[in-house]
């Protein structure tokens, strides 16, 4: 139900968008989440924009540098990632749950019911 795509190799600085799609999901009902797991790393909740509204919320070290956005028509989810660092390498998953998170929860991976396969990112030069 949830398909991630876009990763790819790209030099620090650089930009690329994922995207996931969420097909066989109410979108505007879900809250949607960006998780990523690096080599050697927990998993960490990179970003995630509530249901119906409820505004995004990101990881301080991606704060100003990702953008994440969803078009409810489409039922797609999107993350911007601009300024790209060494980093960001990690295998980035995409996440959902039909409810409205509280913002203490949103980037807890316990909170989500469905998750993608998961795109690489690779940031190197």
């Amino acid at each position: 139900q949830l398909q991630a795509s876009g990763g790819g190799l790209v030099q620090p600085g650089g930009s690329l968008r994922l995207s996931c799609a969420t097909s066989g999901l109410t979108s505007d009902y879900y809250t949607m989440a960006w998780f990523r797991s690096a080599p050697g790393k927990e998993r960490e909740g990179v970003s995630c924009i509530r249901s119906r509204g409820g505004g995004a919320y990101y990881k301080s070290s991606v704060r100003g540098r990702f953008t994440i956005s969803r078009d409810n028509a489409k039922k797609m989810v999107y993350l911007q990632m601009n300024s790209l660092k060494p980093e960001d390498t990690a295998i980035y998953y995409c996440a959902a749950v039909p409810r409205m998170l509280i913002v203490g929860v949103c980037l807890d991976g316990k909170s989500y019911d469905y998750w993608g396969q998961g795109t690489l990112v690779t940031v190197s030069s």
